[in-house]
């Protein structure tokens, strides 16, 4: 079986976020459940829950955003 990004999801407070997505994203993200479930044995009861934890992978793996998001939290020296 395939290695999924992403593992077992953890529960967290949530915070509401409402977005349409196509079609074909959902139909993606409904199988992805599906498999995500038979690998952790962990049923997926709402694939929408799947989005938060892909972002938060993508953006984790995302290089150049955290070399930004380090540079704007560093304390810029010499301002008053």
């Amino acid at each position: 079986m395939a290695k999924l990004k992403l593992g077992a999801i953890e529960d967290d407070k949530p915070v509401k976020v409402t977005h349409e997505l196509p079609a074909s994203i959902h139909r993606d993200l409904l199988a992805y459940a599906d498999i995500l479930a038979q690998e952790t044995g962990q049923p997926i009861g709402e694939p929408a829950k799947l989005i938060a934890p892909m972002l938060a992978r993508f953006m984790a793996a995302d290089r150049s955003f955290r070399k930004a998001r380090r540079a704007r939290q560093r304390p810029s020296g010499g301002e008053e």
